[in-house]
């Protein structure tokens, strides 16, 4: 089989409705609208991670663009995705960088080497898949196994806004109206508002914030003078890279995770095209790979596949990759605009730390829809203790030492649920390897 399954390049079709495929597009004004939604889905969290690491929003919109683009041009155009800031980096960079939550990551040369490591891996995966397949995966990461990691990356960030976001009574308060207003949005509205229910959730908890601070004088004030003084157009601040084998080893694990994510993905693009993608999964993966290496290199986030750019997919029935190169095209111009990165700095410490709330527990809850989805069965004792010892050993930050090196809760857990899941299959049968919890990421 070659590389492409299909005879036109993509984009080159035209479609003037109806359900558009990958390689199809609609007219281009309809298709620059379509990017400017997909930038919207994207936005709240791209946004959002790069803030809770201390990174440079600007730069970190900019490489998502980029990133987008080179994930286009490695896997032919076939494969619709939007390559976005990835929380899965947030717990390792914090540990590795030892980051407060608040401003300018001082450390963020050292996060800058591991995200490297991490997408020289993930690209390495790639390579192999493209070669041999996903077989080898889905045995070697089961759906309990990725369910637990994916879970754990959220238990472990818990701590992070309730003790480190809320200086004062009036900020917890703060944090309380800030979820309490996306979960509203999320439960109470429809349409493309509840898919943005982190943004619009964010906007209406920054205004009552706004009004009871600068207004009422209950809190500190947001400062506005860096969103006046801030130049519409200027270069992101660049970060060069150091490397350590400590920040490396830690954060490097991540691929794990990367592969998982992007692997669901293109499971459930395939599902909702009707075309199977599986033949460039390894493209796929090495496209996620070189891009998480160009961001990190730069000064950027690490970068996966983004499930809200899914979700608009599914929404509109629209799979066309052009409009997500129209997408990427106005993220980098976003990139080298510092009054949005003002905009985006403004934001109160305390309402951050109400959507980390969120957005922390619904990556816990994301590992826990892996297990429901693929019917894990709990009565199994492997998969009950792979999944047991895995949340505990993340959610307690259980730290390993090795000289000079200290391996993390999240990295414990996601090696030790991989070699927990090998250890305890010896000796079984086949009848009893082949259970729930051996079932395919779907």
């Amino acid at each position: 089989m070659g590389l492409f399954a299909w005879t036109e390049k993509p984009g080159q079709v035209l479609a003037q409705g109806g359900v558009i495929a990958p390689d199809e597009r609609l007219p281009w004004l309809q298709t620059g609208a379509m990017g400017v939604q997909h930038v919207i889905a994207m936005f709240g969290a791209t946004v959002l991670a790069p803030l809770l690491m201390g990174f440079d929003p600007n730069l970190a919109i900019l490489m998502s663009g980029i990133g987008t683009l080179v994930f286009f041009l490695i896997t032919g155009g076939r494969v619709p995705s939007y390559l976005g800031s990835s929380f899965a980096f947030i717990g390792v960079v914090i540990a590795a960088t030892s980051y407060a939550g608040k401003g300018p990551n001082a450390n963020i040369a050292l996060a800058l080497g591991g995200i490297i490591a991490c997408g020289l891996v993930y690209a390495v995966i790639g390579a192999i898949v493209h070669v041999a397949g996903t077989g080898w995966i889905e045995r070697l990461m089961p759906p309990v196994v990725t369910g637990a990691v994916v879970a754990v990356i959220g238990l472990n960030l818990a701590g992070v806004p309730i003790k480190n976001m809320a200086a004062s009574n009036f900020d917890s308060w703060m944090q309380v109206v800030t979820f309490v207003s996306v979960a509203l949005v999320a439960v109470f509205t429809r349409g493309m508002v509840q898919r943005l229910l982190i943004l619009v959730g964010l906007i209406l908890a920054s205004v009552i914030y706004a009004v009871l601070a600068n207004g009422m004088g209950l809190g500190k004030p947001i400062d506005f003078s860096g969103i006046a003084n801030a130049a519409w157009i200027g270069m992101p601040a660049f970060v060069a890279p150091q490397f350590t084998g400590q920040a490396m080893l830690l954060i490097a694990p991540v691929a794990i995770i990367l592969v998982a994510e992007n692997l669901g993905h293109i499971k459930a693009v395939t599902a909702m095209t009707g075309r199977n993608l599986d033949q460039y999964m390894g493209r796929a993966f090495i496209g996620d790979g070189v891009a998480t290496v160009i961001s990190g290199g730069a000064g950027g986030t690490g970068v996966t596949t983004y499930a809200e750019n899914i979700g608009v997919m599914a929404a509109t029935k629209i799979y066309s990759t052009a409009v997500f190169v129209v997408a990427a095209l106005i993220a980098i111009l976003l990139g080298f605009s510092p009054k949005f990165g003002a905009v985006i700095q403004a934001i109160p410490l305390p309402v951050m730390g109400g959507v980390s709330i969120v957005v922390f527990g619904l990556i816990a809850s994301a590992g826990a829809k892996i297990w429901v989805d693929n019917r894990v069965d709990f009565s199994d004792n492997r998969n009950l203790l792979v999944a047991a010892i895995t949340l505990v050993l993340g959610t307690g930050d259980f730290t390993l030492k090795f000289g000079g090196f200290a391996l993390g809760g999240i990295g414990t857990a996601t090696f030790g649920a991989i070699l927990l899941w090998a250890l305890l299959g010896r000796g079984r049968g086949t009848g009893s390897m082949v259970a729930a919890g051996d079932a395919p990421v779907r």
